[in-house]
């Protein structure tokens, strides 16, 4: 199917979530308006991630879902968009689309590939990654993928400045996004000290409320005590010059993509602000559990990959579980971390 550009002024895509899904479609609106004259891009959200995407310059317009699909879709349609790009491809998108009655493309969510993959260890997925995939379904509209990854934008009043943390980390820092959706996507404790360690400089966690906790432990287990004063010297000996700042919690979602933006280099989880981090060019050292890299890495930029790869259950799951389906959560307490920080 090809579509004539001449005809398409305005466009409806669709991603309701997440974090990660939504900021791989950057790719993709910048293409569309970059490559169709005139053309206006409308964009369906979650109410929830809207941030993500109020300041993208590319978007001409947002459409949030916030509960009932009932007014969204009575929203949609006074519209009257001339093509609709579904990159969710579910139910609720499906509905959107026999509703609007426009012309549309859809992404492939390759399901029946990812369930042989997640549940039987059976690899027929295409080494392609999902924005590659989500490029896809503009195709037929004549439009590629401009190869200059992704985008994503901060508003000025949520650029942290580096006068705003501790002296020790106005100079340089690395950034941790400690957290993820699911237990299986995130180091144990014990593996987040050996990281932390491993890196030995200063460190800017990265995180939401719910990763406050491990952020609070991993500050106090690297700061300085009076008690501490006779090792100090034989710490510097080592070379050890670890310290914390724990981030998690105390800033919003653009504040805290302002700070992997400033980072000297990101660590980070399957989740979406290493996936963010993908947009400044950082490069990424990037950790997997009980999900794999493939077609989810870090897009469009210099990445490093922690996995064990040696484990025939892996992966157990295409987006984490909350316990580890064998029980010794090998993948993730079995990681070896090496790596140079130049």
């Amino acid at each position: 199917m090809s579509i004539d550009q001449k005809n398409i002024k305005k466009i409806l895509v669709i991603r309701f979530s997440s974090i990660g899904d939504i900021a791989w479609t950057s790719t993709v609106v910048r293409c569309l308006k970059q490559q169709i004259k005139g053309v206006k891009v409308h964009f369906a959200i979650k109410k929830g991630f809207r941030a993500l995407m109020e300041t993208n310059p590319y978007v001409d317009k947002l459409h949030l879902l916030d509960g009932s699909m009932k007014p969204l879709i009575a929203e949609l349609k006074a519209e009257e968009f001339d093509f609709i790009v579904d990159l969710h491809n579910n139910l609720r998108t499906a509905r959107i689309k026999w509703a609007l009655n426009a012309p549309s493309s859809t992404y492939d969510k390759l399901r029946i590939k990812r369930f042989l993959y997640t549940n039987f260890q059976i690899n027929y997925m295409p080494n392609v990654h999902v924005t590659d995939r989500y490029m896809d379904a503009v195709r037929p509209l004549g439009v590629v993928n401009d190869q200059e990854g992704m985008d994503y934008f901060i508003p000025e009043k949520d650029e942290v400045e580096k006068e705003w943390l501790p002296e020790e980390f106005q100079k340089g820092y690395i950034a941790y996004v400690i957290g993820g959706t699911k237990f299986t996507k995130i180091l144990p404790f014990e593996k987040m000290v050996e990281l932390c360690d491993k890196i030995s400089r200063p460190i800017v966690l990265v995180g939401g409320p719910e990763d406050q906790k491990n952020g609070e432990r991993l500050e106090e287990f690297f700061k300085k005590q009076p008690h501490n004063a006779p090792y100090e010297e034989g710490l510097k000996e080592l070379g050890k010059k670890t310290v914390i700042f724990n981030g998690c919690g105390k800033f919003s979602l653009n504040q805290s993509a302002s700070l992997v933006k400033h980072a000297d280099y990101v660590f980070g989880h399957d989740t979406g602000l290493t996936h963010i981090a993908a947009a400044f060019k950082k490069t990424i050292y990037s950790i997997w559990g009980g999900t794999v890299p493939n077609n989810f890495h870090p897009y469009g930029t210099k990445f490093f990959v922690f996995e064990n790869n040696k484990l025939s259950c892996r992966p157990c799951s295409k987006s984490g579980l909350k316990k580890c389906p064998k029980g010794h959560f090998k993948c993730m307490k079995d990681l070896t971390f090496d790596f140079y920080l130049p």
